[in-house]
């Protein structure tokens, strides 16, 4: 059993509209990037509060290491004057120095210190107490113990110097580290966002290119010949409606197409009927079953016999070119040989040219293209059979295939009376029959090159009537891939 045209592949749950699938399909692609951007955000505010918090602590480590050697330089020279002149102003102002000191200290200690770092300071720290010990006991200090003393609180000092330039450098390490980290996780993270809206966007591609490609399916089932297929769209609820509404118009179309056929059949019964029996009375009297018939009689009689058969003709045309309309809205595509095929054409038209002593004469260049090789056929073989009907006696009939600005050209040369300048623009029109020169109807129906030029035409091509020379010259120009016929659109 057949697939129904625009049947839904994998049930997807869909909103209600095909502006809420948009919008949906936006935000799903959208909203990765928005979450990269918004961490890349911040990130970069977390790294400026860093860089702010790593200033601040090396300006306060050095601030506060210089102000902890200029305590120290202090306490060195008032502890030697002390240790020289006791006095009980130089103590207070040594007290007053060693509670500046702790103060200077306790702010170094709270700073993002290493262990080592941490041991210089707490070593500064006992040296100096040390020191205040010795110079707050009640007896005497001893001067060379506290030169000895003060030595060792001034190496002291260098350590302390130290810290502050080391505490700048842990903090630029730091904010090296955090910026690599930052870094590798944004680098990681528009990775997975690129990732998850690339994947949002197949999905919403899919989401989209079900039902479009259902409705595309369904208009081409439309234009094409076959109506028997339901059409179902699948995907938002008013693509839906719409694919109700486009099943509708296929019963519509397939009624039409039934009425049509109907008329048709009824039109050739009934035309056929009468004439049959017209047709066998002619043949009857001009058989002279019913009696001898005089000459003139005789005469009526063959006219009688002669236009019945032209009518029928004439009724067999037109059935024909309605199914040649019906054939022409599609094209079953193949690889084509086009020299091979007008040669084809060519030797089967070769009898009816030898009977009128004319010769056919082929140039025809390698040439290959895609299209409908019936339809090629026809239009090939109604130009050349118009050809030899207009072509007098022993005459010359050319017919040209080759390669022409990418595509294909045929070209058909008579050397018959042309075409009146009057009716160039009428010769592709139905049922019309030119005249030849001397002023009598040509025999035919009228519709070998208004076929030609509807097969033509659905291959994307041009049929044309060029005025070089002085008889018919028809030319076919053919694209190499139709691009209406491989993708199976309405000619």
């Amino acid at each position: 059993m057949a697939p129904q045209v625009g049947s839904p592949g994998p049930a997807l749950r869909y909103p209600r509209s095909f502006l809420g699938l948009l919008v949906i399909g936006l935000l799903l692609v959208a909203l990765p990037l928005a979450a990269a951007l918004l961490y890349s955000a911040w990130s970069t505010q977390h790294l400026a509060e860093q860089s702010r918090s790593a200033v601040y602590n090396a300006a306060q480590a050095a601030r506060a290491s210089r102000a902890l050697v200029n305590r120290i330089g202090s306490l060195e020279r008032l502890s030697l004057q002390m240790a020289v002149v006791p006095d009980a102003d130089l103590l207070n102002d040594f007290e007053q120095l060693h509670e500046g000191f702790l103060q200077i200290t306790a702010e170094l200690g709270r700073l993002p210190l290493d262990a080592r770092q941490l041991a210089a300071l707490d070593r500064t720290v006992a040296r100096e107490r040390v020191l205040h010990e010795l110079m707050t006991a009640p007896a005497k200090p001893d001067v060379a113990l506290v030169r000895a003393r003060v030595v060792e609180l001034a190496e002291s000092a260098h350590e302390v110097l130290a810290i502050s330039a080391r505490v700048a450098d842990q903090e630029v390490e730091r904010l090296r580290a955090s910026a690599e980290y930052v870094q590798t996780q944004l680098l990681s993270l528009v990775l997975v966002a690129i990732a998850v809206a690339l994947i949002a966007s197949l999905v919403l591609t899919r989401a989209v290119a079900v039902p479009m490609a259902q409705l595309d399916a369904a208009i081409r089932q439309l234009g094409g010949p076959d109506f028997s297929q339901p059409v179902r769209v699948g995907g938002p609820q008013d693509l839906r409606d719409l694919g109700k509404r486009l099943d509708w118009l296929r019963q519509r179309l397939a009624e039409l197409e039934a009425q049509k056929n109907r008329f048709l059949r009824h039109l050739s019964h009934e035309l056929k009927t009468p004439l049959a029996s017209l047709r066998e009375g002619a043949e009857l009297l001009n058989d002279q079953v019913a009696g001898p018939l005089a000459p003139p009689q005789r005469a009526v009689v063959a006219i009688m016999r002669d236009n019945s058969v032209k009518l029928q003709k004439l009724i067999e045309d037109l059935l024909d070119y309605q199914r040649a309309l019906h054939a022409a809205s599609s094209l079953d595509v193949s690889t084509v040989r086009l020299d091979a095929l007008v040669r084809e054409v060519a030797d089967a038209h070769r009898l009816a040219a030898l009977s009128k002593a004319q010769r056919i004469e082929l140039d025809l260049a390698p040439v290959v293209v895609e299209a409908d090789a019936e339809k090629l056929r026809s239009i090939i073989d109604n130009l050349l059979g118009n050809a030899i009907k207009f072509t007098p006696a022993c005459g010359t009939i050319a017919v040209r295939a080759k390669e022409r600005n990418g595509g294909a050209a045929i070209e058909v040369i008579d050397s018959g009376p042309g075409v009146p300048e009057v009716e160039r623009d009428s010769v592709f029109e139905s049922f019309f029959r030119g005249r030849a020169k001397a002023g009598g109807r040509v025999e035919g129906s009228g519709l070998g090159l208004a076929i030609a030029r509807e097969y033509v035409e659905a291959h994307g091509g041009r049929i044309a009537l060029l005025s070089e020379g002085s008889g018919g010259h028809f030319c076919v120009t053919l694209p190499k891939r139709p691009q209406a016929a491989v993708l199976g659109e309405p000619a």
